[in-house]
């Protein structure tokens, strides 16, 4: 089972993850691991205080680019389900932007896959954020931090 959106209000990620567990499509006893990876928003970057950020996309692609990434990972890692979870809209420090879950049969994999994920995504996918700093200014982010 895959479930992947990308959400313009706040979520809470252990709510998500306990509320995907319960779909009737979800086998429990299918998997013997379950990495989770859930991302905050940080009130600092490049030596500045960040008030708040602002996620843009457009969304048929972003929502096709994900797709196609979360589908290579699960063949590549056979991968019994996947949860992704991705902000976009205004942000403030501390509040939850992904989550990526996935579910395989062995620990090995699901560390590789939902890394794999993390990384492909944080570095591929068509987000583009403008920060908020502390003097008020605004600016626009051109690269993202190395894992």
């Amino acid at each position: 089972m895959l479930d992947i959106q990308v959400c313009e209000q706040g979520f809470d990620p252990w709510h998500e993850l306990a509320t995907f567990q319960q779909h009737p499509d979800f086998a429990a006893g299918k998997s013997g691991a379950n990495a989770v990876f859930v991302g905050t928003m940080r009130d600092f970057n490049e030596g500045d205080t960040v008030q708040a950020m602002t996620l843009e996309h457009y969304p048929a692609m972003t929502t096709r680019q994900l797709q196609t990434l979360v589908q290579e990972t699960v063949t590549r890692f056979r991968l019994d389900h996947v949860l992704l979870r991705h902000r976009v809209g205004a942000i403030r420090p501390g509040d939850p932007i992904v989550l990526v879950a996935v579910w395989s049969a062995h620990r090995a994999a699901g560390f590789d896959a939902c890394r794999q994920i993390m990384e492909t995504l944080k570095h591929n996918a068509p987000f583009w954020k403008r920060e908020t700093l502390s003097d008020g200014s605004l600016r626009w982010v051109e690269r993202n931090t190395a894992g």
